[in-house]
């Protein structure tokens, strides 16, 4: 029973019936308990004048102070059918709505009403179970309500809209919680296929959307789509681990130009491709392979992924060129991830498509990827790796290696780094991932080439793929200089770069 409901449940179940007033135009509101001066006040609050409303009450106390213009009142017992019908023929009314102490009155009212008007709509609010076999009814029962509003405010569990649309929970609400991997990430890197994001809240303020925002531990984000799909998206959101290549996109992929890749190293940087397919959380590896030189090689690469039904293989034999079929990929297959060969590298066009993509690159190293023991970060500056450091540990826990820091400062110039160290510790606790910390003045790139069997993760700078001099002295960007290292597999992850 209502009577007994707290107040702030009162607020709960208030807010949610005020929710169908906005689109109103002559409402007839008929009012009585503990929920009638909570909901006349809301009614009040949301006023915009643009709606009439006609009041029937029967205690005083449900008054308020002020009566807009745009209020009539009538004091009297609503289940008086006589006085009920006085008031229906008075005013064409679009809507009712209904909020009574009793489950008799209420039927009675909406029996009475009835006998009046067969078409009129009738808003119901129930709080015994009402079953009533009316199209023109709407039933909103108040412990569902509660029920609701309660249950949102614990951890992990989406709130939806349940008035809005279809009322089937189109439109969500989520926070971006510590060590997602949608952490840190800029809005147009998020793939929104059959979803998307329309309001982002940030310290209690509503943000202008743009494609360079970055999403940050605590933001709130309204999404809009079907039900289905915000779950799932509420799911990888709240998962700190085991995503990648989400956000970016579901699936891996490879290009490969035979005519210009020699038959070794398509053949290693296949079966690299094969294991990390085994290995990551994605949907799909895709093979887009152009320019087939050799029928024995095509036919390696085909049995290589024969048995194995998460493999797309697609082949051009009419030479459409990497731009056009780069572009076709990306709008066919939720590109996640692009591995990188020796003959895009060398081609600077190729590789700026791909930067303007958006999406970490896979660059193959000589070392093996099933002897894998360490996922390394060599750390330069603070903002670029504070936004990669999620996926370093998503990307180690499916490759089950462990992390390992390299802070280093040989010439002790360095800014301090110590909110970063804190926050990949911060993170290796939240991932429940092994994570070492290794802090002296060496040399970093001399410690990095002393260590084996390993995959560095960088952040993604288009600088890193200019030209230099083979004189690496003169050079003092830790980011570049191991980039040029051609023994280590590295996974690159877009950022935004000031």
């Amino acid at each position: 029973m209502l009577r007994i409901i707290s107040k702030e449940n009162v607020n709960l179940v208030i807010n949610f019936i005020s929710a169908i007033i906005t689109l109103m135009k002559k409402i007839l509101v008929i009012l009585d308990g503990i929920v009638a001066k909570k909901l006349i006040e809301r009614i009040i609050e949301v006023n915009t004048g643009d709606n009439n409303y006609d009041v029937i009450y029967m205690n005083d106390l449900i008054l308020p102070a002020q009566k807009p213009s745009n209020f009539t009142f009538y004091k009297f017992d609503p289940t008086s059918k006589s006085k009920l019908s006085m008031v229906l023929d008075k005013n064409i009314h679009t809507s009712v709505l209904t909020a009574l102490n009793s489950k008799d009155e209420t039927l009675s009212v909406i029996k009475n009403i009835r006998e009046d008007k067969r078409n009129l709509q009738i808003n119901v609010l129930d709080s015994w179970g009402l079953y009533i076999n009316d199209t023109y009814v709407n039933v909103y029962r108040g412990i569902d309500v509660i029920a609701n509003g309660m249950i949102e405010n614990l951890p992990n569990i989406p709130i939806v809209a349940q008035n809005i649309g279809l009322k089937q929970g189109e439109i969500m609400q989520i926070k971006i919680p510590f060590g997602s991997s949608y952490a840190y990430r800029y809005l147009s890197s998020i793939e929104q296929k059959e979803w998307r994001i329309f309001a982002l809240y940030r310290n209690q303020k509503l943000l202008n959307l743009k494609p360079n925002l970055i999403l940050k531990p605590n933001d709130v984000i309204l999404i809009i789509g079907k039900p289905e799909v915000l779950i799932q998206v509420f799911n990888a959101v709240g998962k700190n681990q085991g995503q990648f290549p989400m956000p970016f996109g579901h699936n891996l992929y490879l290009y490969l130009d035979l005519y210009l890749e020699k038959e070794e190293d398509t053949k290693r940087i296949v079966r690299k491709a094969k294991f990390l397919n085994h290995k990551l959380k994605n949907h799909k590896l895709i093979v887009s392979i152009t320019r087939p030189t050799s029928v024995s090689l095509l036919n390696f690469i085909k049995q290589e992924f024969k048995y194995i039904p998460s493999v797309t293989l697609k082949v051009d034999y009419g030479n459409k060129g990497f731009k056009s079929i780069i572009k076709e990929d990306f709008r066919l297959y939720d590109i996640g991830m692009v591995i990188l060969t020796k003959a895009i590298l060398k081609d600077n066009e190729q590789i700026n498509i791909l930067c303007e993509k958006k999406v970490p690159l896979f660059k193959i190293g000589k070392e093996n990827l099933k002897s894998l023991k360490n996922t390394i970060v060599l750390l330069n500056d603070t903002t670029a790796y504070k936004q990669i450091s999620p996926m370093v540990f998503d990307i180690a826990s499916q490759i089950r290696t462990k992390v390992k820091i390299f802070d280093f400062d040989p010439i002790g110039e360095e800014e301090d780094k110590s909110d970063l160290l804190e926050h990949f510790e911060n993170l290796s606790k939240l991932f429940n991932e092994r994570i070492e910390i290794v802090s002296n003045g060496k040399n970093p790139i001399r410690a990095l080439k002393a260590e084996s069997n390993l995959l560095q993760v960088l952040p993604l700078k288009k600088n890193m793929f200019k030209k230099r001099f083979s004189w690496k002295f003169f050079y003092t960007n830790t980011d570049n200089i191991s980039f040029d290292l051609d023994k280590y597999n590295q996974l690159l992850i877009p950022i935004i770069e000031d």
